[in-house]
């Protein structure tokens, strides 16, 4: 039987404040963005994914949402340098997994299963090259990141 490994999505505190940063800095000066670049949104934020093995099949994800909401999760390209450059559009991966709540009641969280079984292969593609991707997380409808626990699990190669 093949192992199996949970990891959970950390929030990057540091580079969500970095991008927060550069969004502020743009509207100090009264600049425009780079053609192309991708500004962090008020409702979204840095988190990221640690391998410690590159040889992964996808799994299943697990997402916990406290309340009503929506979370979007986008994949950021393995060739985004967050040190030496600003993220692009062209860097965001398709497709992106999407979950939501609607009711109070303590039911699961929701998603479009085919897109999220893909979505999770493709970080399982990319894990093979990567020991860290970096995602934004997209929260909206009430989701917040405090009320968001959110992993994925992966069979060991």
């Amino acid at each position: 039987m093949s192992a199996k490994t949970e990891l959970h999505f950390r929030l990057d505190g540091q580079l969500t404040e970095v991008m927060r940063l550069r969004v502020q800095s743009l509207q100090q000066r009264r600049q425009k963005r780079q053609e192309g670049e991708r500004l962090l949104q008020p409702n979204e934020a840095v988190y990221r994914l640690d391998f410690s093995k590159q040889s992964l099949r996808f799994s299943h994800w697990t997402v916990r949402l406290a309340q009503p909401g929506r979370l979007t999760i986008i994949a950021i390209s393995q060739l985004w340098t967050p040190d030496l450059t600003n993220l692009m559009t062209r860097q965001l991966l398709e497709p992106v997994g999407v979950f939501w709540r609607t009711a109070t009641e303590d039911t699961p969280a929701q998603c479009y299963e085919a897109d999220a079984a893909e979505f999770g292969e493709r970080i399982a593609e990319l894990a093979k090259v990567r020991k860290v991707m970096y995602f934004l997380f997209a929260f909206a409808e009430g989701c917040s990141p405090e009320s968001v626990d959110c992993s994925i699990t992966f069979i060991v190669d």
